[in-house]
């Protein structure tokens, strides 16, 4: 295995372990995934990232710590404890130099915080699509308006509270709860970007499923109209692997763009599974209108 490989066998080892099963990163597992010594292994990742080890696994945690201030009411103590800190004054005083702000002001709703994205060492260069044709479908889901900057989506446009919004509805039981009336086929959750204005500062997004279920009293239902679709495979642990995807997208496909865009919400689809393995398949969908 390729020193590459192995730096992101470990990146995803520390991601693994800091959003889902929230237990301590062991240095000896981190010896055994890099196939060094400890020490070597934190000299070779400064060396070749600009950022100690230490450093990045500790600008993770605050980045993530932000997103539960933001979208969950626990509270500040049981956070600190949740990402290894002693003390809720600890935990208080390097969120306040990482984000500029305390932890209770980040849970104001015109809080900006810092985002310390996860590295990805290896990029994907190969990408497999087809154009697929679908009779109208309706979809169910949970909607919000979020932020947008300059981007990698479809519309030029990437949202820097999507993140958020996913954990807010992983958090809520709202994911649980749209997979437990989901009947496509195959099954599987969808990310809607919505129509935007250029002059505004947001965009509609939606987390959704196939159904033909009653909608809830908090859902939202769109129904899709027959159309050809652009989909992209995109493989690997998300949310990276979208995004490389989208990276992709906007740096090479839509440069030789040979379809007219069509006037349908652009997706992206996440298959049931481990969403961390190496070999997660999500995609995105494109609507196109294809020449005849």
């Amino acid at each position: 295995m390729e020193w590459t490989e192995k730096l992101q066998s470990i990146i995803d080892y520390v991601e693994h372990h800091l959003q889902r099963t929230e237990e301590p990163i062991l240095p000896d597992e981190i010896s055994r995934l890099a196939g060094c010594s400890y020490s070597f292994f934190q000299k070779v990742f400064s060396y070749m990232n600009g950022i100690s080890f230490a450093d990045y696994i500790r600008f993770r945690k605050l980045t993530l710590a932000g997103y539960d201030l933001k979208s969950t009411k626990c509270k500040v103590v049981d956070i600190s404890y949740k990402y290894g800190y002693e003390s809720p004054t600890s935990f208080t005083k390097a969120f306040q130099q990482f984000h500029g702000i305390s932890p209770a002001q980040s849970r104001k709703a015109d809080a900006q915080l810092r985002v310390f994205p996860k590295m990805q060492v290896t990029l994907p260069r190969q990408y497999s699509w087809k154009l697929v044709d679908r009779p109208s479908f309706r979809l169910i889901g949970r909607h919000t308006k979020v932020k947008k900057t300059a981007g990698i989506n479809g519309n030029g446009q990437q949202s820097t509270g999507i993140p958020e919004f996913w954990n807010k509805c992983q958090q809520n039981g709202s994911i649980a709860q749209l997979l437990a009336i989901d009947n496509g086929n195959p099954g599987g959750l969808y990310g809607i970007f919505g129509s935007y204005e250029i002059t505004s500062d947001a965009i509609d997004y939606m987390i959704a499923v196939e159904s033909s279920h009653r909608a809830g009293n908090e859902d939202t239902e769109i129904i899709l109209p027959a159309a050809t679709w652009a989909v992209f495979d995109c493989k690997g642990a998300v949310p990276q692997a979208i995004q490389n995807g989208w990276k992709f997208l906007t740096e090479e496909w839509l440069l030789n763009y040979p379809f007219e865009h069509a006037d349908c919400p652009e997706l992206e689809w996440y298959s049931a599974g481990n969403s961390y393995d190496d070999n997660y398949l999500s995609q995105i969908w494109i609507p196109i209108i294809e020449e005849r």
